[in-house]
């Protein structure tokens, strides 16, 4: 049987769920690659962005040397590793509903 509450919820929403998948695919992301990408407003994006970095998973690098600041996001270590740990209980719901 699954236990469902392996899923983490940080992650589980469908927004944070898309900034962890766009970071653990590609690495360093700006601010506003991700908000173009996402199709999400400043203050939404920021708002999951800031859930994700509370428990460690993600973090910020701010850049004030060029004529306009860029942000850009990346997973931490153990963003990479709960991202990872989702997948596999995602793999298990999966594996449990193909016929044996």
């Amino acid at each position: 049987m699954i236990d469902f509450n392996q899923l983490d919820k940080v992650i589980h929403e469908k927004a944070r769920l898309s900034i962890m998948t766009l970071l653990a695919g590609r690495g360093e992301w700006s601010f506003q690659d991700l908000k173009a990408e996402l199709g999400m407003s400043d203050g939404n994006l920021i708002t999951h962005l800031r859930t994700l970095s509370v428990p460690g998973y993600v973090q910020e690098t701010r850049d004030d040397t060029g004529t306009r600041p860029r942000t850009t996001y990346v997973l931490t270590p153990a963003g990479r590793k709960a991202f990872k740990d989702y997948v596999d209980v995602l793999e298990a719901i999966v594996r449990s509903t193909k016929p044996n």
